[in-house]
This record gives C-alpha cells, sequence and structure tokens, in this order.
C-alpha cells in the first residue's frame, strides 16, 4: 500500500492505524522538501477555465478563500489537478420509515468510536470495508450487531453478529424489516452505504459532470477529455490506492511537461464509452463506473505505459490478491498477519517478535 519511492518503516506492523497512515504521509511530504508548495488553511471555492484569444493558451481561474482571515483571492493557474478524494459525502439510501426511527441513525462518515454502541442492538447497513471493521469493533459493546447486506460472509464472525437481508423499512417504534421479511427492534442504525464524488467548486464551464456516481468525461478516469489541463488523481473504486496514485501523477507531470501526448478529444471521449459499455457488459451499473477491482493492475500498467514510467513489480498484485482472500476467509484474524517483501523480488509471511 506504500508509495513506490518510499517503504512504509519497517518496524511498523503489515496493518496500520490511520494515525500512522496520516504520519506516513508527513513523513513523505518531508522527505522529499514538498512542504514548501502546500498552502495550508485554505479553501477553493471556485475553478473555471479562461480560454485564451488569438491562439493564446487556456488558464484556469481558482478563487482561494483563507481559513483565518476570510479573505478570498483570485490566482491563474496553468493546470489544475482535482485529489479532493471521494470519502467525504455521504452516500444516504431512502429506507421508508427511516426519518420516523426513535434511536441513533449515523453514517460510517460519523463513526469515531464503537463505544457510542455501548449496550445497543445495532443494525448495519452494508458490509464492504467499513461495514466489514466496525462491525467487529462495534462487536465488542454492542449488545447484537444486525449485519445488513446483499450477500452472506462464509467467514467466522462473532457471536453476537447476525447477518441479514438489507432493509425494506424502519418503524417509529425502532422495529426493522428486512427484505426477507424478518424483523428486529434495535436502537441504532449505522449505515455503511457509500460516498457521492462531489465537486462543488467545478464550475459548470469545466464540462465535468457527475450523474450516479459516475464522472464524464474523463480520459482513463484522469484527464479532463474538452480541457487536459484538468485531471484527476484517485477516483477508482476497490484498488490499492497509493502505487496508483503514484502512477497517475506521474502519468499527468509527463503530459503537462508534454513529454507524453494525449489523444484528441473525440478518441478520449471514444475510449471513456468503451470502458464504459465494458463494465455494462459484465452486469456493473453506471454508479461503478470508477470500479476498478481485477482490472486496476491491466490499468496501472496502461497509465505506466502512458507515463513512460516504471511498471508496478507483480507483487503487489500477489500480495494485494492473497491479503484479500485471507480478508474473505478470516476476517477476525487476517490483520494479525504481517509480510515483508523479498530481496528475489516475492514476499513472503513473518513473525513479528
Amino acid at each position: 500500500m506504500a508509495f513506490p519511492d518510499f517503504p512504509f518503516p519497517s518496524e511498523w506492523n503489515s496493518f496500520l492505524s490511520h494515525q500512522q497512515v496520516l504520519k506516513y504521509l508527513q513523513d513523505y511530504a518531508s522527505h522529499f522538501d514538498l512542504y514548501k508548495y502546500i498552502q495550508f488553511n485554505s479553501s477553493i471555492n471556485s475553478v473555471r477555465p479562461l480560454e485564451g484569444k488569438d491562439n493564446q493558451k487556456l488558464l484556469w481561474e481558482v478563487v482561494v478563500r483563507d481559513a483565518d482571515t476570510k479573505e478570498s483571492q483570485i490566482l491563474l493557474f496553468d493546470a489544475v489537478i482535482v485529489c479532493n478524494g471521494h470519502y467525504f459525502v455521504p452516500q444516504m439510501p431512502v429506507i421508508p420509515g427511516l426519518e420516523s426511527f426513535p434511536g441513533l441513525v449515523m453514517h460510517s462518515h460519523d463513526y469515531r468510536h464503537p463505544e457510542v454502541f455501548q449496550g445497543k442492538h445495532l443494525v448495519i447497513l452494508g458490509a464492504a470495508s467499513s461495514g466489514q471493521d466496525i462491525c467487529l469493533q462495534a462487536a465488542n459493546h454492542a449488545e447484537t450487531v444486525y449485519l445488513s447486506h446483499k450477500n452472506t460472509l462464509c467467514c467466522k464472525l462473532p457471536e453476537n453478529v447476525e447477518q441479514h437481508r438489507p432493509i425494506k423499512s424502519v418503524s417509529g417504534d425502532g422495529t426493522v424489516l428486512f427484505e426477507d421479511g424478518q424483523e428486529r427492534k434495535v436502537d441504532a442504525i449505522l449505515l455503511c452505504t457509500g460516498y457521492n464524488f462531489s465537486f462543488p467548486f467545478l464550475h459548470d464551464d469545466c464540462s465535468i459532470q457527475v450523474r450516479n456516481n459516475r464522472v464524464t468525461h474523463l480520459y482513463k478516469h484522469l484527464f479532463n477529455t474538452k480541457f487536459p489541463t484538468m485531471s484527476f488523481i484517485g477516483l477508482g473504486l476497490k484498488i490499492c490506492p497509493f502505487p496508483q496514485f503514484s502512477l497517475q501523477a506521474q502519468c499527468i507531470a509527463a503530459v503537462l511537461s508534454e513529454r507524453k501526448k494525449l489523444p484528441a478529444e473525440e478518441e478520449m471521449n471514444a475510449d471513456e464509452e468503451k470502458d464504459y459499455r465494458e463494465k455494462l457488459s459484465r452486469g456493473l451499473l453506471e454508479k461503478h463506473a470508477h470500479v476498478l477491482g481485477d482490472k486496476q493492475w491491466d490499468y496501472d500498467n496502461t497509465i505506466a505505459e502512458l507515463a513512460g514510467a516504471e511498471l508496478l513489480s507483480p507483487v503487489y498484485e500477489d500480495l494485494y490478491n492473497h491479503v484479500w482472500h485471507r480478508r474473505k476467509k478470516f476476517l477476525m484474524d487476517y490483520k494479525s498477519d504481517e509480510f515483508q517483501f523479498t530481496t528475489d523480488g516475492t514476499w513472503a509471511s513473518v513473525q513479528r517478535q
């Protein structure tokens, strides 16, 4: 999960805390002397293109607001890279009766500590990564956890966890009705239902649209096809993030420095549509347009080749897949596993002292 040019400290466990991830990013910025380029305590209120006249190049007008002074200033840039992430705006499901539920309703975005569920009967809606992780934590404090989702986890779970189908409706007395007809009376509902892509600072003139969590029009999930000096990093879902971000950054740098050239707008749009149609043919929905999953490694290689960058070592895919299968079969135990890369380009399980 580390950036290829900056390994994690060897003394750290293989599964990191969020505090360690933050320290890693801070150490990365210090190691490469990046802080001098970063303006903190600022928000971007607006980004829009200023198309040049008489063959002048396009510029980007960016309105920046200082969080301390509350003053705004207009700056002009040759390029804009959007890296605001996509785990901030909760995706809230429409559940009949939810507004009348008398207990605690929370989205995973606001979850911080499992103690909030102490002694409660809790429904967790959604069993992707967040739902699974929070389920294990909450089970140590809640009376009962009802894990509500479309599939069935086949691994061992805590004794006070029950699996149920998705929520069908909620009653004002705290009763939750699941799609299979079963009912449970609960004190809290935690929604692990994902997030929406959101770019409120992008002016309509940027020609970027978001519909059903599909961001268009983008070439290789990266470049604004109408204005290629605007690009996006990190839209991919179900990926190994930092190694992919590194390749995306190298690709953008190669294009902006004009070492590499992008196809014409029509060709880029056709490529985007081809990728989208391929996903639909595999049974995915529009909201899955940026899901890469098993296809992420081919994508990474494509981006690396476009950038003229070094391909990721196959060890990334191999270890990623191993951990994925361990998580699927041994959800309660897999985070105690320890790994290290070997000198011959593979990985090995290790025992911590």
